[in-house]
Parts: C-alpha cells; sequence; structure tokens
C-alpha cells in the first residue's frame, strides 16, 4: 500500500472519520551515552493520536509543523526513557541515536497502547511519517491504514468497502483472502464495552437500591418522630395550624434529614476518590481521575430531595389525620 491508498479511501469512504497511516521498523535499538534499548521505530502522523491516545509524561506529540518540515525528532516510550534515562529526568532536547541518526527528543509517551499489532507504544521510538519515510528509504510505501468510523457507524459496515478499494487500486483478484490483511479491533471494543455497561448498571442498581433502603430508613424514623410527637401536632391544630403547615412540617424534616446524610455521603465518596487519585498519581507516570462530575453531584442531590419528600409523604398524612382532642388526650 502507499500514501495514494489513504487520500482514495479518505475521499471514497464516506463513513470514515480518522484514517492515518503508519510505517514501522522492528529490531532497532536506541542509544544515549553509553545506555542502549531495543525499540519499534514508527513513522506516525499527529492524527495517530484519535487512534490510541498518546498519554504524555514530558513533552509533547509530533505535530503538523514535524510532518510539514521532515524534523529529526522523535517521542520515546515508557520502557526506553527508563532504560535510557535511569534518573528519570526530562529528557526533551536531549539526542538519541536510533540505527546511526540522531533525533532530538520531544516528548516521552506512557501509554501502553492498545493494538499491539502495530507493536507497543511502550517500547516504541514515534518519528514524524514524513521523517521516517525519507530516512528509511520507504518511498511512498505504507505498513497499514488505520480506521475510525464516524459515531453511528460501524467498522464492520465500511470493511468490505475499504477492502474492495484497496485490491481495485492494486489489481487484486476480488476473491483472494490473503493479499489484504484486515484487523477489525470493533468486536473486541464492543466486549468490553459491554463489560463495562454492565458494570455500570450494577453499579447504578447498588446505589439506587442502598438509597431506597435509606429512604424507607428515613420514613420510618420520621414515623416514629410523628407518635412521639402526637402531643405537639395536636396542640398545633388546637391553636389555629393547618394540615397544610402540618404536612410542610414533616416533608421539610425529611427532606433536611435526607440531603444532610446525603451530602455528608457524597463528601465522603468525594474525599475517599481524591486520596485514591493522588494516591495513584504520585508516582507521576499515572494520570488516573475518579472524581465524579460537577452535574452528577447536583443530580444526585436533586434525587436526595426527591426521596427525602417520598419518605416523608407517609409520616406527613399520618400527622395531618391527627385529632386536636385526642392528641392533647394521648399525652
Amino acid at each position: 500500500m502507499d500514501n495514494n491508498d489513504v487520500l482514495r479511501l479518505r475521499r471514497e469512504v464516506e463513513g470514515i472519520e480518522v484514517i492515518t497511516p503508519t510505517i514501522n521498523k522492528w529490531g532497532a535499538s536506541a542509544v544515549y551515552g553509553d545506555k542502549s534499548s531495543s525499540c519499534i521505530v514508527k513513522g506516525l502522523y499527529p492524527e495517530y493520536d484519535k487512534i490510541e491516545v498518546q498519554e504524555m509524561l514530558y513533552g509533547r506529540f509530533i505535530n503538523d509543523v514535524d510532518i510539514a518540515e521532515g524534523r529529526k525528532v522523535c517521542t520515546i516510550g515508557k520502557r526506553i526513557f527508563e532504560e535510557l534515562f535511569p534518573k528519570k529526568e526530562n529528557p526533551c532536547g536531549q539526542y538519541v541515536r536510533v540505527n546511526g541518526i540522531y533525533y532530538r527528543i520531544i516528548g516521552v509517551c506512557v501509554s501502553e497502547g492498545n493494538i499491539n499489532i502495530n507493536g507497543r507504544a511502550s517500547e516504541s521510538v514515534v518519528l514524524p511519517f514524513t521523517t521516517m519515510q525519507q530516512a528509511y528509504n520507504f518511498g511512498k510505501n505504507i505498513d497499514m491504514a488505520c480506521i475510525t468510523a464516524k459515531p453511528g457507524v460501524k467498522i464492520t459496515d465500511l470493511q468490505d468497502q475499504v477492502e474492495k478499494i484497496i485490491k481495485e487500486a492494486h489489481y487484486i483478484n476480488p476473491d483472494d483472502k490473503q493479499a489484504v490483511m484486515l484487523l477489525n479491533a470493533e468486536a473486541m471494543f464492543s466486549m468490553i464495552d459491554n463489560l463495562f455497561a454492565g458494570i455500570r448498571m450494577l453499579i447504578w442498581m447498588v446505589g439506587l437500591g442502598t438509597l431506597l433502603a435509606g429512604a424507607i430508613g428515613v420514613s420510618n424514623i420520621m414515623m416514629v418522630t410523628v407518635k412521639e410527637r402526637t402531643t405537639e401536632i395536636g396542640i398545633r391544630r388546637a391553636i389555629g395550624a393547618r394540615p397544610k403547615d402540618i404536612l410542610q412540617q414533616i416533608l421539610s424534616e425529611s427532606m433536611v434529614l435526607t440531603s444532610i446524610a446525603g451530602m455528608a455521603g457524597i463528601s465522603f465518596g468525594v474525599l475517599v476518590l481524591q486520596v485514591a487519585e493522588i494516591g495513584i498519581n504520585a508516582s507521576g507516570e499515572n494520570h488516573a481521575h475518579f472524581q465524579i462530575s460537577f452535574w452528577l453531584a447536583i443530580g444526585t442531590c436533586l434525587l436526595l430531595l426527591t426521596l427525602g419528600m417520598l419518605a416523608g409523604l407517609a409520616p406527613a398524612y399520618r400527622a395531618m389525620s391527627i385529632k386536636p382532642i385526642e392528641a392533647i388526650r394521648d399525652e
């Protein structure tokens, strides 16, 4: 395959969102000072970040200026960084020799990668695509074209069309199943997505069940409270309190009780997540984020208020049904 195939697919297949070519050189060696590390040399475009997210510990990923000017720059993977720079100092600006050619380091990538057929990101030295084509005499040839589909479009629906276009461009028999290799990661990612969707559903079920159990507990507490305050409610009714006032009193108490307990739970959860996030990111190599979003917290508060109101309905109606004379005699 060559550069024209990428242009051809981008032009003729409407469902493609991102398409970017890659070229690889296996069995290379990266040298810095008296240290060396075996590596995979990759030629990539900046768009490859949309295929596999390039999480940078230091510096940046390849950009459009590097591509346009064919700069001799590179990013290095986590394992290579650890072997060439054991003190883990920032290597950006230093020069590393790869197969006899010096490249200036512009970034350190700590991503492991999710498409191992292209080589692990931690074991890779990434060059601008144009620089690698020139340095290693690839000409216009490419090793692989990486494709993502637009939202709502499945790669499976594009696969046959992509294969047909490539075969026609290279005069390959349509029935030849070995000339073009296609790796569809949709099934693998769909399985992972379904797994996490199930986990999220389970979390929601457990969370809502816990909230419902808490609401029932609040309702029982308010029932006991109403029973113990029968005389108070009767006196209030006797001096002119309307049923509406009694209803508002019990509902407001139930909502306040639920809200205070719920906010305390949210605060404790945020604290636990913050401690976990700080602990995991302490090494500087990981950048995990566990905190809940602002709108999720707001939605939870509204849900707590609703549950508090529902929990207080039964005790409130019981309090409204209390007759003043019977309540005063209850003492």
